[in-house]
């Protein structure tokens, strides 16, 4: 894999700081310095306060600025290495019906009764975060119930999953979809017992919503934004940014970009609006595009750049649309679905690698992490390359054999604990016993495979400590421990996780990931040690502030903007 190549803009007017009072993190070798020396957009030294302050010295004739931290924690800034910053935007502007806000479908339909009062004549009623499994009814609702918030616009309550959800009648109505409609390719209208359309949807049925350039089931997976107004979009966008600066996140591993993600990524950058770094993955109906233009391998700057192709095996656990052929424990006539002919698939593998891109594979089931490890290993017999880091994303449930292939391989996955924390028992319900194992970090760690720990925003809050918490307890928002305490990884190994691996995964281990002397100076400031606080209270420490590029871009308490700042407003 070639990694991204940056470049240092000039220091002449730099002005140095230096950090001390704090426990340092640098996952260095251990290294646990008195002070960090900033100079510019670089760690310039570490060691004692006098060193720092003498390198300072050397530095520049300015006298540094000297910022006692109080005792807090210093840590490399977290990398959420999968996530989906637009779409983000995009929901916060949405009804919020996760499951701190509503756990029954009566409180969903009051959340969104309350948002169509407030919003204009005709303008949609659009809800996302419910997980039925986690209602008291433990179902989807209805077009029926959803019919109580409006019978004269678009309702659309999107799954947690973001692969599907429930739309009202109306909305069926408008796109002319009947009992009689036949499921796309790739996508499906459910219907109850009788025939009739319950009003849940998903994947490539999610067109009725999207358009035909929204969902591209048939043009290698899912794209679920919702057109707004390019306007719209950037202040999405630059509403979701300051969401994981908050988190303590410094860059970000888009990992679904087609044309529009990456118009609106040029526009932020161009108004001087770009605050995380952003790293690429194109659509893989986007490959050909990609090499046309010569992009064979990583490309870009040290804030926006190309990182590789994003591609889909198959669908999500949370919808039933990962793919199980022998049918799920909860509703044997569902088996999910592969997105692709495994030759097809191969081929674009096979493409992509011969280019030196890397590759990062949505896999869940199984059987579709087969077909994914399978291309991968063949790809590389035919060009062999030690470190192509071929990606697979979620990577929820791999056999032990799989796994101990991925570490031959040297595959990285890229992991959500969140996901597990959300809604693990959902999984069991899903496919039964098996699905304890989801996100199976411990056995990653005994088999040599490096992990990462991400997001996967919207599906989870960027909040990089309560995804370490989950990983480091595998305990549930419900307080459920699923599987067997070997699941559970370490909170150093957790921390990397979420810092220098997932550089690595997103090439950039060399300027990212940690506190080293000549590296970028990305960091979060803690309010307590997640290496030493009580397991289960590490999601409750505060992100202080958060530096990118020597550069303070958060701090705990500052006004920043709000969803209503940004809300829909064509």
């Amino acid at each position: 894999m070639r990694t991204l190549t940056t470049f240092h803009r000039s220091a002449a007017q730099a002005h140095p700081v230096v950090l001390h009072h704090a426990t340092f993190h640098t996952l260095e070798d251990g290294s646990s310095p008195e002070a960090l020396l900033v100079f510019g957009q670089d760690i310039a030294a570490s060691g004692t306060l006098e060193h720092c302050l003498a390198a300072a010295a050397a530095l520049s004739p300015a006298a540094p600025e000297i910022v006692d931290l109080g005792g807090a924690v210093v840590v490399p800034g977290f990398i959420d290495a999968h996530a989906h910053p637009l779409m983000y935007g995009q929901l916060m502007t949405w009804v919020d019906c996760g499951p701190e806000k509503a756990g029954s479908i009566p409180e969903i339909v009051a959340l969104l009764q309350e948002a169509a009062r407030e919003l204009p004549e005709g303008r949609p009623v659009r809800g996302y975060g419910y997980e039925h499994r986690n209602l008291v009814e433990g179902r989807h609702p209805t077009r029926h119930e959803l019919d109580q918030v409006a019978t004269d616009r678009e309702v659309y309550l999107m799954n947690a999953s973001g692969h599907g959800g429930v739309v009202n009648s109306f909305t069926l109505e408008l796109h002319g979809v009947t009992r009689d409609t036949l499921n796309p390719p790739g996508g499906e209208f459910f219907r109850d017992a009788d025939g009739e359309l319950t009003g849940e949807l998903s994947d490539a049925a999610c067109n009725v919503l999207t358009g035909v350039h929204g969902v591209k089931v048939g043009h290698h997976g899912p794209n679920f934004h919702l057109a707004d107004a390019p306007e719209e979009h950037l202040r999405q966008l630059a509403a979701a940014q300051e969401k994981f600066l908050a988190g303590g996140v410094t860059a970000i591993g888009d990992a679904q970009v087609s044309r529009r993600e990456f118009d609106m990524y040029l526009r932020l950058a161009e108004a001087d609006g770009l605050k995380t770094r952003v790293s690429m993955y194109l659509l893989s109906h986007l490959l050909d595009d990609a090499l046309e233009m010569g992009l064979h391998g990583a490309f870009g700057n040290d804030m926006l750049s190309f990182a590789g192709i994003k591609l889909y095996a198959d669908g999500t656990l949370g919808g039933w649309t990962a793919y199980f052929p022998d049918g799920y424990v909860g509703d044997p006539c569902r088996t999910g679905q592969l997105y692709h002919e495994p030759a097809e698939y191969r081929e674009l593998i096979r493409k992509a690698h011969a280019a030196g891109i890397q590759t990062a594979t949505h896999a869940q089931s199984p059987t579709a992490l087969e077909m994914v490890i399978g291309a991968i290993e063949a790809a590389l017999e035919e060009r062999p390359d030690e470190d192509a880091r071929h990606r697979i994303e979620h990577c929820g449930l791999p056999t032990p054999e799989q796994i101990g292939r991925m570490s031959t391989a040297g595959i990285f996955p890229v992991n959500q604990p969140q996901h597990y924390y959300n809604w693990g028992e959902g999984v069991t319900a899903a496919i039964g016993t098996p699905g304890e194992r989801f996100n199976p970090l411990g056995e990653f760690v005994r088999a040599g495979v490096p992990v990462t720990i991400s997001s996967d925003a919207p599906v989870a809050d960027p909040l990089p400590l309560e995804a370490i918490q989950a990983a480091v307890t595998r305990v549930t928002r419900r307080g459920h421990r699923l599987g067997s305490l070997d699941l559970r990884i370490s909170r150093e190994e957790a921390l990397k996780a979420h810092t220098l691996t997932a550089a690595q995964a997103i090439g950039r281990e060399s300027d990212l990931g940690s506190l080293a002397v000549g590296k970028r100076a990305d960091f979060a400031i803690l309010s307590a040690d997640p290496l030493t606080v009580p397991k289960e209270e590490i999601s409750r420490i505060q992100v202080l502030q958060t530096w990118v590029d020597g550069q303070r871009r958060f701090l705990s308490g500052a006004r920043t903007a709000t969803p209503a700042q940004h809300a829909n407003q064509d």
